[in-house]
């Protein structure tokens, strides 16, 4: 009896034990389970091609937005940084009052289109969904929220999820794209933002394997024949925000072949008798590896900022395929247009320049962060110049349009009357190179202080109100 009560505490602590490992047992049965479902949502197919319905730019508008001007924004990709970024100007074009058919009218309701790119695509598709609920939850929602450390948590500290990345049909970025989904967007598609009739939302990607860039529309998913109405708006941004290495591709089925989808017409031609260095011949002959499933079965997506870090080529390349801009205008219905103003949100990066004061070899992370800030610095300022430099062969294409045989005359609404307008808010306008320095390297992690956003909210708003081209803008608006 006695050597009984001395085995007592011994038993019980095997047991206790027992009890543990048949929980984690339990557990593991339970996730091991979950590997075979495991898997990415993949887009729906569409049965047959419609231009005359789906969410596309010409069903895209807010009510009593003007024709007679066409406000086009676009966000740079940089993490919790341009997202916060991009909000301020959102917020500065809320409070901004114009005149335009004799109505005042909010800038912000002006807003015909938004391309965004990776951190900026989450600002642009929160506002494509729910309008002027942004300035009640976005900040608490994702702006002020460690986003970073939540992932970072869901991946290494959840046993459940351990399991589940180990299938080969599930990574890190679709674990992202849950997160964004249930408690960012609210279960938030494509569909949704097509009914709400507001600005048209471009969430750029990278198509990882061709280099190309994706854009989330119904115009790119006729290609492949899917149904973007149904697509999550958390899995584009997740796409558009996929940094490699860090975080996994985003993968979407190719259905082509399926829904009757063949290239336009006009198309064919460019591919049969265009020079073979035009933009527009290779732009058309890159959507030729779409058009076969079998040998690309899968797009697999990664950051927006590879192909194009300021959303800017969206509409160049737009306009570029249908050949002129008068034609572009007129397909949209834009052909009153007399004043296009592009705002580009740009929350580019610098190289520290502190690595000019040492002679040893900077570390590893100073050169990846080093070659990747070079690359899209160079390439942004290559793709703002080529946006600017198409404003004098825009207006001539319009006025042609327009105009016809008829004398050109530029008095306001005459048929020659069109301006265009770039406006850059970007760090490189602070003069006060310590001030300018702060926010150039601020972190791209979705993770800032609630003090850091606030800063980068309020200079956002100060760069726009102090920009020359923005006053001209507003100037000939009066």
């Amino acid at each position: 009896m006695g050597r009984l009560k001395s085995l007592g505490p011994e038993v019980k602590a095997s047991s206790r034990i027992l009890r543990r490992l048949v929980l984690l047992c339990g557990i593991l049965v339970i996730a091991f389970s979950a590997v075979g479902c495991a898997h990415y949502p993949v887009n729906q197919p569409l049965t047959q091609v419609d231009p005359d319905t789906g969410y596309r730019g010409k069903f895209m508008g807010v009510p009593g937005n003007s024709d007679e001007l066409l406000l086009y924004l676009t966000f740079s990709g940089g993490g919790t940084r341009a997202a916060a970024f991009s909000y301020g100007v959102l917020e500065e074009l809320r409070i901004t009052e114009v005149t335009l058919g004799g109505k005042k009218r909010r800038l912000l309701d002006e807003v015909d289109a938004i391309s965004a790119v990776s951190g900026g695509s989450f600002t642009a598709g929160y506002y494509g969904l729910f309008g002027e609920r942004i300035f009640e939850d976005f900040e608490p929602k994702f702006l002020k929220k460690n986003i970073q450390g939540i992932l970072t948590s869901k991946i290494f500290l959840n046993p459940y999820n351990w399991v589940r990345l180990l299938s080969p049909y599930f990574d890190r970025s679709d674990l992202a794209a849950e997160y964004y989904d249930k408690n960012v967007f609210d279960h938030g598609t494509f569909g949704d933002i097509a009914q709400r009739k507001g600005p048209m939302i471009h969430i750029n990607a990278t198509d990882m394997v061709d280099g190309l860039r994706l854009s989330f529309n119904q115009d790119a998913f006729d290609v492949i024949c899917s149904d973007i109405s149904t697509f999550p708006v958390a899995r584009a941004a997740a796409a558009s925000s996929a940094v490699p290495i860090l975080l996994t591709p985003i993968a979407l089925q190719n259905y082509t072949g399926t829904c009757g989808y063949t290239l336009p017409a006009k198309l064919q031609t460019v591919l049969k008798e265009q020079e073979t260095s035009s933009r527009q011949y290779h732009l058309v002959n890159d959507l030729r590896p779409y058009l076969n499933a079998e040998r690309k079965k899968y797009i697999h997506l990664v950051d927006g900022g590879v192909a194009d870090n300021l959303g800017v080529r969206q509409a160049l390349d737009r306009v570029t395929l249908f050949g002129n801009l008068w034609s572009t205008l007129q397909f949209t219905g834009l052909g009153n247009t007399h004043k296009v103003a592009f705002i580009v949100v740009n929350a580019e990066t610098e190289v520290s320049k502190s690595l000019n004061l040492f002679g040893k070899p900077p570390a590893f992370s100073a050169m990846l962060d080093s070659y990747s800030s070079i690359a899209i610095t160079r390439y942004n300022y290559e793709t703002l110049m080529l946006l600017r430099e198409n404003f004098a062969r825009w207006t001539e294409e319009v006025r042609k349009g327009r105009c016809g045989n008829k004398p050109i005359s530029t008095k306001p609404g005459a048929c020659g009357d069109i301006k265009f307008y770039l406006i850059e808010v970007r760090f490189d306008a602070l003069k006060d190179e310590e001030e300018r320095s702060y926010y150039k390297q601020l972190p791209t992690s979705f993770s800032l202080s609630d003090d850091q956003v606030d800063k980068l909210r309020e200079v956002a708003r100060r760069i726009l109100n102090q920009s020359e081209e923005y006053h001209r803008f507003l100037g000939d608006l009066k």
